[in-house]
């Protein structure tokens, strides 16, 4: 089971502190933005090669829980 925890990190010397791959430079953001744009895990792998099937899944996931524990603020109050 691919879990995030070993696969995405943040470092605030590397891209800003933004969670990237670990040991790369490509963030969780830009593989959503590219899932987001109709690329297929297997493209992904393919524009970035160091970068596995698991490490795009461990990036859903990381975004799954980052939503999943999203406080909301009523503003209608």
């Amino acid at each position: 089971m691919v879990t995030y925890h070993e696969r995405i990190v943040a470092d605030p010397q590397v891209m800003l502190g933004k969670p990237v791959i670990k040991g790369t430079r490509i963030t969780v953001e830009l593989v959503l933005r590219k899932l987001s744009q109709g690329a297929t895990t297997q493209d992904i792998t393919k524009m970035y090669p160091h970068i596995t099937q698991e490490d795009v899944m461990a990036v859903l996931l990381y975004a799954a829980d980052l939503l999943a524990n999203e406080q909301m603020i009523d503003t209608a109050a």
